[in-house]
């Protein structure tokens, strides 16, 4: 799954080092138009469906954090 996250991750956003930020909400490094199409790509390719009430920034902060909103829209 880290793959594909990743592949997601770097094809929205190219000039972020994703694998070594954790900050990625905090920091400003992501806007509100990247976590749109982050969450559309995560709904297509893993099948699940992120509600509105998962977009606070905790959930996208890191790669691990991503990762662990996935998995839980999964169960």
């Amino acid at each position: 799954m880290r793959e594909e996250v990743m592949a997601i991750l770097t094809e929205i956003r190219k000039d972020v080092d994703f694998e070594n930020e954790t900050n990625l909400i905090d920091d400003s490094i992501l806007a509100s138009l990247d976590i749109v199409a982050i969450v559309g790509e995560f709904n297509e390719t893993f099948d699940v469906e992120i509600s509105v009430d998962d977009l606070i920034p905790e959930n996208f902060n890191s790669v691990d954090a991503m990762i662990a909103l996935i998995e839980s829209a999964q169960e």
